[in-house]
């Protein structure tokens, strides 16, 4: 099965934050922005970086972005080509478009013109999408540093009725899981033996790039 691709229009703090995530993560980055500088800023982290007006609909054909599965429209300030832009990928029928939004009028916009998701971030939002977007069961991600991070994680379908010695996340990972959810309850420090369910939500702690492989792994 062919790996996802990913494209990112607008490419400030927060486009290159989940391009530059992506990326480490192994994956197809298209990145496109009307500005040059920012284009060669992160020229050397993505697969693809090209210098587009993004509400030309022939410059973004010819780009080839129709081939993409998930385009992130993540441009700043300017609303109005944030719209544009939107509508133009609904109409080359990319299959999710993610939009950055400024404010509740224009996520109602951009909602009705057909986006599959509104972002409101903040300044590290981006990682999180970031993982959103590349691991399903993944319901939340917190960076602790540099290096470590917090995942929230659904349990999979790989994991559900094993207990966590038959999962073996620290060895195989070197991971720790930390708590189990289920239902309304807190399961601080579960024990070896316990037995993951359906709608369990495993928090884990470890090094960002072991987290990744278990995402990925964890998704199959």
């Amino acid at each position: 099965m062919a790996r996802k691709q990913y494209a990112i229009i607008g490419i400030g703090r927060f486009g290159s934050s989940i391009a530059r995530t992506l990326s480490e993560m192994g994956f197809d980055v298209l990145a496109i922005d009307s500005d040059e500088h920012r284009v060669q800023e992160v020229s050397h982290i993505v697969t693809q970086a090209v210098v587009a007006d993004s509400t030309d609909e022939e410059a973004l054909r010819a780009i080839g972005l129709r081939n993409f599965d998930v385009v992130v429209v993540a441009i700043g300030e300017d609303i109005q080509s944030s719209i544009l832009t939107t509508l133009i990928l609904k109409e080359m029928e990319i299959p999710t478009v993610l939009v950055k939004a400024q404010n509740d009028l224009h996520a109602k916009v951009v909602q009705r013109i057909g986006a599959d998701k509104v972002i409101f971030p903040e300044r590290d939002m981006g990682v999180r999408v970031a993982h959103h977007l590349t691991s399903p069961n993944v319901l939340d991600y917190i960076e602790l540093s540099d290096d470590y991070s917090i995942v929230e994680m659904k349990a999979s379908d790989s994991m559900i009725g094993r207990n966590l010695i038959e999962l073996n996340i620290r060895a195989r990972y070197r991971c720790n899981v930390m708590a189990i959810k289920r239902d309304n309850h807190m399961n601080i420090a579960p024990a070896p033996e316990e037995q993951l369910q359906a709608n369990d939500i495993v928090v884990i702690v470890g090094q960002k790039h072991d987290l990744i492989k278990l995402e990925m792994d964890m998704e199959d």
